[in-house]
């Protein structure tokens, strides 16, 4: 079955205080997005990877390419107005069937099992999400009061999010609104059922400083 991968590298790295984006800050001395885009390329060499890019950062991703030597094969998209339409611009250059994931461009620690096992369950159920459980005690605000809520009720979503690729097509002619948090959601819309593998915890979201420092020491443990 054709599998493909829309990554998505849209972010402003605001919350980063530094001018460059997120994606492209460097991570024990490798941009971010490159140990992105090899954590699916190792998983499989066959796999169709589609970047989403603003306009605005593509010249300066063929900088860091050249400078990185860092070749493999991508098709590059430009990015929307938000997350739903630059996934949806991805989807686009989809023209088979198969499987798609929609994964974060600052997200370079997914595990190959996970990759592996989403893909695998999504040929037979066509939408699966990794998910981990909540560690943390939860409060629910009510206007100014709050209450805690079992947090055994609730999961940490992660991605890639797969689904089968006509599914997915199906579920992003809908208008876009603000209640599609993730792909999943907008699938849901729809009316389809989601289902959820085991993420890994290590699968974490680069987006502060603090970030960066537990990538470096995640790096550091898996050199080990």
């Amino acid at each position: 079955m054709n599998k493909f991968v829309i990554i998505v590298a849209g972010g402003k790295g605001l919350r980063m205080g530094s001018d460059i984006p997120k994606q492209f800050l460097l991570l024990a001395g490798r941009p971010v997005l490159m140990r992105t885009i090899e954590a699916f390329y190792h998983y499989d060499k066959q796999i169709h990877i589609i970047l989403v890019l603003p306009d605005d950062h593509q010249s300066y991703w063929g900088e860091l390419c050249s400078r990185y030597n860092f070749n493999i094969p991508v098709q590059i998209v430009s990015g929307g107005e938000t997350r739903f339409h630059s996934v949806k611009r991805g989807l686009d250059l989809i023209t088979e069937d198969g499987l798609v994931g929609i994964h974060d461009g600052v997200r370079p620690f997914v595990s190959e099992s996970v990759i592996s096992r989403c893909y695998e369950e999504a040929e037979e159920k066509q939408a699966v999400i990794p998910v981990i459980d909540v560690y943390e005690t939860i409060r629910k605000l009510q206007g100014t009061e709050s209450a805690a809520v079992p947090r055994n009720l609730y999961k940490l979503v992660q991605t890639p999010q797969v689904f089968n690729v006509s599914l997915l097509k199906a579920a992003y002619k809908q208008s876009y609104s603000s209640s599609f948090t993730d792909d999943a959601s907008v699938v849901e819309a729809l009316g389809k059922k989601i289902f959820m593998i085991e993420g890994n915890r290590g699968n974490i979201k680069i987006t502060t400083p603090f970030d960066l420092k537990i990538g470096e020491l995640l790096l550091e443990q898996h050199e080990e």
